[in-house]
C-alpha cells in the first residue's frame, strides 16, 4: 500500500437485508400501537362486577344522558362552575391549583377513594385517612370487611337538621374494605358505628369558596357488585344529584364529568395558564413515569425500543470501527524527547515555565542567578552570605539597586525557609515581576563595572 493511502471501506445493502429490515420495522411499530385497552376495577366502562358502569346509568338516569360525560382526560379550560367532577380510585393526584380554583369559583368536587392516591389531594385539605373499627356494630354476613354505614345527622344551632342531601334517601350502606376519613372541620355525612370503640366516618362534606367537596373512602361501595343494594343504590343517585344540584336561587344546570382510576389533566381553569404551572407540570409527569417504572417496570414497547436503540447503536459503531482508518504510531525510539525531561538549561527553564510550578521557585531561581553573578564578577570561590553580597553591590557605587536587593533578598529568605519546610510559599505575580526588574538591574550593575574595568586594564597595558 502506498504512503498516505487510506482504504475507503463501502457497504452494500443486499434486496434480503432490506427486506428483513423492512419487517423488523412493521414489527416495531405493531409493538408500538397500543392494543384494545382493557377496562380496571371502578371503570365506569367496565360491564364487570368490580366496574361502576350502573353507577354511570344511575347518574344518566338522574340527571340526563347529555349532562353527565365519562372522561379520561380532565380538560380544566373546559370545566365551568356550575359543573360537578366525580373522582373514583384516582391512581394520581389531582392538581392542586385547578381543584381548589374550581371549587372557589362554585364548582364540586367528589373524590372516593380508599387505596389509591386520592388522599394525597385530601391531604391539602386537611383531610387524613383512618383505620376502620375492628368490631362494627352492623354488618353483612357477619364480615368486618362488610360493614354497614349509616347517615349522620347535621346538627344545626343545636338542633337535628337531617341527614346530608347526598345520604338524605339511605337508611343503610354497605361497605367493602373501608377506611377511615379524619377531619377537624368538614360535616361528617356517613360513619360506622362501632362496638366497645369510638365510631369511624368514612365520608365527610363541606364548602370551599363557592363550591363543594365531598370525599368517601370506599370506592367499591359504588361498584356493580355493591350498587344493587338499595342504600348504595341511592347514595349514587344522591351524590350524582348533589354534584350538578341547584345552589339555592342560582340554577346550575351544569355537567358531571366522571374520572377513574388513571387520567390526566391539562389546562387551566378558566383559561389562566402560567408557564411555572406547565413547568411543574411537566415534572410532575415525569416523576410519575418514574414512580411507575420503578414499581411496575417498563411497559413492552418500551423494552422494545431500548432493544431497538441498542442495536442501532451497535450497528453504528460496528460500521464506524470498521470503517476506521488508524494512523501508524511512530517509534518510541523515533519520538522527540518533551522538553520537560531534558536536562540543561531548556529542562530547567519548562519546569520553572509550567503551569504547576510555583512561583516560590522562579523567585529562588533569580536569587541562585544574582549570587552566581556577583561571585563570577568578585571572583568569589563560593556562594556570599547576604551582608557580604550587599557590601560588594554597594561598593559599585548606587545605593537605590542596594537598597531594592536588600527588601528582595528578605522575601526571598522567607519563601526559600517555606520551601525548605516542604510548604508551597505564596507569591503573587506583581511581587515576581518586581524581583525580576531588581535583580536584572543588579547583574547589569555587576556586568557595566566589569567591562569598565576591562576596559581601564586594557588601556593601562597599551600605556
Amino acid at each position: 500500500m502506498r504512503p498516505g493511502y487510506a482504504p475507503r471501506v463501502t457497504f452494500s445493502v443486499t434486496h434480503r437485508t432490506a427486506r428483513l429490515l423492512v419487517v423488523f420495522c412493521v414489527a416495531l411499530v405493531a409493538a408500538l400501537i397500543p392494543g384494545r385497552a382493557h377496562a380496571g376495577a371502578f371503570d365506569v366502562n367496565d360491564t364487570s362486577w368490580e366496574g361502576c358502569s350502573d353507577l354511570l346509568e344511575i347518574a344518566r338516569g338522574e340527571l340526563g344522558a347529555s349532562r353527565v360525560v365519562p372522561l379520561a382526560v380532565v380538560d380544566w379550560e373546559q370545566i365551568h362552575p356550575e359543573d360537578g367532577v366525580l373522582a373514583l380510585h384516582p391512581m394520581q393526584p389531582m392538581d392542586a391549583e385547578e381543584t381548589s380554583a374550581f371549587m372557589k369559583a362554585g364548582g364540586r368536587l367528589a373524590i372516593i377513594d380508599d387505596y389509591g392516591r386520592g388522599n394525597e389531594t385530601l391531604r391539602r385539605f386537611h383531610i387524613e385517612r383512618a383505620s376502620p373499627p375492628a368490631r362494627p356494630a352492623q354488618t353483612l354476613r357477619n364480615r368486618p370487611a362488610l360493614a354497614i354505614a349509616e347517615p349522620v345527622l347535621d346538627i344545626v344551632a343545636g338542633r337535628s337538621a337531617g341527614p346530608h342531601p347526598v345520604v338524605a334517601n339511605v337508611q343503610k350502606l354497605v361497605t367493602n374494605h373501608p377506611t377511615g376519613l379524619l377531619h377537624p372541620n368538614l360535616s361528617p355525612v356517613l360513619q360506622i358505628r362501632a362496638v366497645g370503640e369510638p365510631d369511624v366516618v368514612i365520608a365527610v362534606a363541606g364548602q370551599v369558596g363557592k363550591g363543594r367537596l365531598f370525599a368517601m373512602s370506599d370506592p367499591s361501595a359504588v361498584m356493580n357488585q355493591m350498587i344493587r343494594y338499595p342504600g348504595n343504590r341511592s347514595f349514587a343517585a344522591g351524590l350524582a344529584r348533589y354534584l350538578v344540584d341547584d345552589d339555592g336561587p342560582m340554577l346550575r344546570k351544569g355537567k358531571l364529568y366522571i374520572v377513574a382510576n388513571k387520567f390526566d389533566e391539562r389546562g387551566a381553569f378558566g383559561g389562566q395558564n402560567t408557564i411555572r404551572k406547565d413547568f411543574d407540570s411537566a415534572l410532575s409527569s415525569l416523576a410519575e413515569a418514574l414512580a411507575e417504572a420503578r414499581n411496575s417496570g417498563f411497559p413492552p414497547w418500551m423494552h422494545v425500543i431500548l432493544a431497538f436503540l441498542v442495536v442501532v447503536g451497535a450497528a453504528v459503531w460496528a460500521v464506524r470501527a470498521a470503517a476506521r482508518t488508524y494512523k501508524s504510531p511512530l517509534p518510541r525510539y523515533a519520538r522527540r524527547i518533551p522538553l520537560i525531561a531534558q536536562g540543561g538549561a531548556a529542562g530547567r527553564f519548562a519546569m520553572l515555565a509550567a503551569p504547576t510550578s510555583a512561583r516560590g521557585l522562579v523567585l529562588l531561581e533569580l536569587k541562585s542567578a544574582l549570587y552566581e553573578t556577583v561571585a563570577q564578577r568578585f571572583g568569589l570561590d563560593g556562594e556570599p552570605s547576604p551582608e557580604i553580597l550587599l557590601r560588594l553591590l554597594a561598593g559599585l557605587g548606587n545605593a537605590v539597586v542596594v537598597e531594592d536587593v536588600r527588601r528582595v533578598l528578605d522575601q526571598m529568605t522567607r519563601v526559600e525557609g517555606a520551601v525548605v519546610a516542604n510548604q508551597r510559599p505564596r507569591v503573587s505575580l506583581k511581587s515576581l515581576i518586581e524581583a525580576d526588574a531588581v535583580i536584572r538591574s543588579a547583574i547589569a550593575l555587576c556586568q557595566a563595572d566589569a567591562a569598565d574595568r576591562s576596559h581601564r586594564a586594557k588601556h593601562a597595558l597599551l600605556a
